[in-house]
């Protein structure tokens, strides 16, 4: 019996194999968990999660369309879930966004960040984590835990990173404020700075390739990580193994973020 058999939750932000909510499915429904699914919308969308999903055994998955910077979208995955489950046990929040075309390494890219660019990373990369918690956290009545996935050009500047530094900077403030407001209600609320990993949206960074080289020779480890470490940290913080952590940041990136040169 895994240590997640019996609890139930939503993950948001599959949209192939190769995200970190898939790595982090595979190890919540290893551990037993029943794990429900948000997808962008569109048949495409659905399709490639709903592939992705049944990868990993699950069978006729729970899916639910949702652009998480549309209100009525959450409010209505949220319902549905209210409606059909009742309750649910942990949140996984693996959604963020930026325009590419500001992603660049030239140099003068981030000063000239239009408004709008820099407003829709905030609000679909950080906001939406808070606004997610504020439907979900009524349906956790006897507590439960949620999870963020941020990256260390939060802290630290990283060439090509630029406006989503920003943002996941964000999204780690918006961690601890959650924390501190949901703990009294019992529900737990983390993040989880993985280092680089081939998805969808970190391909979009300018110089990524540079950035996992520059990890292997640097980390104390001497290697980038995996998918599954990250899908492991986040099952522990999920459980109730993580039962005395909240409002963390927890590095999961061979120690890269603990090395000075």
């Amino acid at each position: 019996m895994g240590f997640m058999q019996g609890k139930r939750g939503l993950v948001t932000g599959i949209a192939n194999d190769h995200s970190y909510a898939w790595y982090i499915t595979q190890s919540l429904v290893r551990e037993g968990a029943h794990c429900l699914f948000t997808h962008l919308p569109g048949e495409k969308m659905e399709r490639r999660c709903r592939m992705a999903v049944e990868e990993l055994g699950v069978k006729d998955p729970w899916l639910a369309p949702m652009d998480a910077a549309n209100d009525a979208d959450l409010d209505a995955v949220f319902n549905r879930v209210k409606a059909e489950f009742g309750t649910i046990d942990f949140l996984v929040h693996s959604i963020a966004y930026a325009d590419k075309s500001w992603l660049r390494m030239d140099q003068g890219v981030f000063t000239a960040t239009p408004r709008q660019v820099f407003t829709q990373a905030m609000d679909i990369s950080a906001f939406t984590y808070m606004a997610m918690a504020n439907r979900c956290v009524d349906l956790m009545p006897q507590g439960g835990s949620m999870i963020a996935l941020s990256y260390y050009g939060a802290e630290k500047a990283v060439p090509g990173y630029n406006v989503m530094g920003v943002a996941k900077a964000a999204l780690e403030a918006t961690t601890r404020y959650l924390a501190m407001d949901l703990g009294p209600r019992n529900v737990r609320v983390n993040c989880i700075s993985g280092g680089p990993l081939r998805t969808l949206s970190a391909m979009a960074v300018g110089g990524f390739t540079d950035i996992l080289d520059h990890m292997e020779r640097k980390a104390p480890l001497r290697r980038n990580i995996t998918g599954g470490q990250v899908g492991d940290c986040a099952a522990f913080l999920l459980s109730e193994l993580g039962g005395g952590m909240t409002g963390q940041v927890v590095y999961v990136d061979a120690g890269y973020s603990t090395i000075g040169l």
